[in-house]
């Protein structure tokens, strides 16, 4: 089977995917993929929170993922945690606790240097808490985390 490709000849994956972002076979039906566009800082943490609440962390990644590549450098670290953060949620809801352990720590210590000033509202410092949690016990009951105070 030919591989999906863009505009630009590069390879993509046009498969559905589940709710945790697993590629499904051609032609199940899926959850609907996140649409690359810019987003201001407010935006993109209500989608990424509205992917988290529905369970969908590995949505909510590529939304932050998607403000990490374009924020300013002052808050790239930032922007890439919170993104290291909804991975490791995403590990942790598929199983991996080991993936889960590691990217979440990552992401908890990125995010940490920014608990004095906490940027467009983030509660960093329940972020960090929570993802701590998460680190210490990947098999236990994690809730969503809530990105703003």
């Amino acid at each position: 089977m030919a591989r999906d490709r863009d505009a630009q000849g590069r390879a993509e994956n046009a498969r559905p995917r589940d709710g945790l972002g697993r590629p499904l076979p051609h032609g199940s039906p899926g959850v609907e993929r996140v649409e690359a566009r810019d987003r201001s800082p407010d935006e993109a943490l209500a989608e990424a929170q509205d992917h988290l609440d529905r369970e969908m962390p590995f949505h909510a990644h590529e939304v932050l993922e998607e403000q990490w590549k374009a924020a300013p450098e002052p808050e790239r670290a930032l922007w890439q945690g919170l993104a290291q953060l909804a991975v490791g949620l995403t590990h942790q809801r598929r199983g991996n606790p080991r993936g889960a352990r590691t990217v979440t720590t990552r992401g908890a210590d990125a995010i940490e240097l920014y608990v004095a000033i906490a940027p467009h509202g983030i509660d960093v410092a329940g972020l960090v808490t929570w993802a701590r949690a998460l680190a210490q016990d990947p098999d236990g009951q994690v809730p969503v985390p809530r990105l703003r105070r």
